[in-house]
């Protein structure tokens, strides 16, 4: 389509100081495995592949150092553990490139990427980084897709299909600067926007874009003055197919669970995830349950 330029969410990816620590915790709270594990240029990841997007767990890599290792070092040391980046899935990034740029947004040529499996294997693809300053503050990635025109084979469930998540339903990002929010992602980026609401009982003004079959929601106080400060990680929402048994088996395994409700949206069950992963706390969420009235 003219003037687009994203076409949905390619990766999520996170910073994290052990890799394995942090495997082991989304292999739990996903009920999937990863389906690739490997690393280059001075970090080590590891890739769960969901049918709407991945999520890309990053620690760099102290035996074997590099740029990139380094870069994931220093977004640690200034923020801690946690989300890195949001990459969006281009069709065409040497057009999406050159459009961004013409909408003012500062960004790098594109650029080979590769990661070698653990047993050797390599996979390679194509990047573009938006520069924070212009995005608001996060870590923006334009991703082509893979060189050789493959999907990612999906991460297996680890026991029950349906105790595992199934993809993701939706980002949060808390912004100080909703209209901020709607130049970038909107305008520039061309993201749907689907919904703009307001509540003064919650005291919050909600974003909903839509991008693919995910949505990239921003949340802004409506209790303070618009401001300019950086926008900041969320949290993550995970859709489920059936929420009593993903909710009975992280319960099971000692995760801290909110009890299972209905959620505030009509027909939706949810529960939250407290802790223990990096990038917590994490919304669970049903959006099929039919006859489910609001949550009060």
């Amino acid at each position: 389509m003219p003037g687009e330029v994203v076409t949905g969410l390619d990766h999520v990816a996170l910073a994290v100081r052990d890799l394995e620590a942090a495997v082991d915790a989304y292999r739990r709270l996903l009920g999937r495995a990863p389906e690739w594990v490997g690393g280059d240029g001075g970090a080590r990841h590891a890739w769960f592949q969901l049918p709407n997007m991945a999520l890309d767990v990053i620690a760099p890599d102290d035996a074997n150092p590099g740029a990139f290792g380094d870069v994931i070092r220093a977004h640690l040391d200034a923020h801690g553990e946690g989300l890195w980046a949001l990459a969006f899935r281009v069709e065409d990034i040497e057009a999406a490139v050159k459009l961004v740029r013409r909408r003012g947004l500062r960004t790098s040529d594109p650029g080979p990427v590769r990661t070698t499996h653990l047993d050797g294997r390599k996979r390679y693809w194509t990047t573009s980084t938006l520069q924070a300053e212009d995005t608001g503050g996060l870590n923006i990635l334009l991703v082509a897709p893979p060189r050789d025109g493959q999907p990612f084979p999906l991460s297996p469930a680890e026991g029950d299909e349906a105790a595992a998540v199934t993809e993701l339903d939706h980002v949060v990002v808390r912004t100080p600067d909703p209209e901020r929010a709607i130049a970038v992602y909107g305008a520039k980026l061309s993201l749907d926007l689907r919904l703009d609401r307001s509540n003064a009982d919650w005291g919050v003004r909600q974003l909903f874009f839509r991008c693919g079959s995910a949505v990239v929601e921003f949340a802004a106080s409506v209790k303070t003055p618009r401001g300019d400060g950086p926008d900041t990680s969320g949290g993550l929402a995970w859709r489920v197919d059936d929420p009593a048994a993903v909710h009975a088996r992280l319960a099971a395994d000692g995760w801290n669970v909110s009890d299972l409700k209905r959620g505030r949206k009509p027909g939706t069950q949810v529960f939250t995830v407290r802790e223990g992963a990096p990038a917590l706390p994490a919304l669970m969420i049903q959006q099929t349950a039919p006859g489910a009235p609001q949550e009060d």
